[in-house]
Parts: structure tokens; C-alpha cells; sequence
């Protein structure tokens, strides 16, 4: 159904570490309206789409969202990789490297882990293409702030 090329589509190569800007990117992988979220209530709101076109629209949607949901993984594997314990204490890091270590862990900024709670699917067309602009125009909003 799905075909996975294996490279991003946009190559991340970040040099320096940052526990700091990795402990706000995580956010964007687990958070309540990050890309984890994004690629399950699109592709989980197109079963009862009753449009072929907007079905379909869904499906690519939801597909795009999963590339989103690499990049940003792996932008905070590169981020995190080889911490010294001084840097792990530094960037305000310790919290989550005790749980995780480096591991890409789906979780909010605030350390809230990622739920199925934060995100809606009712099968009813309104109420889901509502939910999805609310959620993207949040993620839009974060974005330039």
C-alpha cells in the first residue's frame, strides 16, 4: 500500500548537539499536536470519509505526516547522540535521559508521553476536517512563535 523510500526526503545533518533545542523538538514527534498525532488522525479519519477524493486526500495527508514524523525523530537523534553527562545536566535534559536515554521517545515538551486521547476521530465529516485544521493551525502557530 505504502512504498518507503529509504532516505528522508530532506537530508537532516546536524553536527552539534543540543540537549536544550532537542528537549522542545520532541514536542513536534509525540506532542499533542505533533506529527505522531497528525499521521493517525489523518489515516484514521479517512475510513469514514464519504468522498473517494477527500479519502484519498487523507491517505496522502496522513502518509506525508509519517515523513514529518521521521524527520523530526531524527532530528532529535542527531541532537541527543553522544551526550557527555555535563551536557545531559546543562541542556535540562536529566528528565528525560533517565526514562529514555537517547531513545526517540513519542512524548510532549512537557514530558507528557504521547496518547490516542489528544486527537480526534468521530466519522463525522465536519467535526473531523474541524479537528484536523485546529490541529494544524496550532502546529502553524507554534511554528512562529
Amino acid at each position: 500500500m505504502f512504498v518507503y523510500e529509504k532516505k528522508l526526503q530532506y537530508p537532516v545533518k546536524i553536527k552539534n548537539t543540543n540537549p536544550k533545542l532537542a528537549a522542545v523538538i520532541i514536542s513536534q514527534y509525540g506532542g499533542p499536536d505533533g506529527e505522531l498525532g497528525a499521521s493517525l488522525r489523518y489515516l484514521s479519519q479517512r475510513y469514514t470519509m464519504p468522498y473517494p477524493e477527500l479519502k484519498a486526500l487523507l491517505t496522502d495527508i496522513g502518509t506525508e505526516e509519517l515523513g514529518h514524523l521521521e524527520m523530526i525523530g531524527t532530528i532529535v537523534h542527531q541532537l541527543t547522540r553522544d551526550l557527555t553527562e555535563e551536557q545531559i545536566k546543562a541542556g535540562g535534559f536529566d528528565t528525560y535521559f533517565v526514562d529514555r536515554t537517547a531513545g526517540v521517545y513519542p512524548t510532549a515538551a512537557s514530558g507528557f508521553p504521547w496518547s490516542a486521547a489528544s486527537m480526534a476521530v468521530k466519522g463525522d465529516l465536519i467535526a473531523d476536517l474541524t479537528e484536523d485544521l485546529a490541529a494544524d493551525g496550532t502546529t502553524v502557530q507554534e511554528q512562529r512563535g
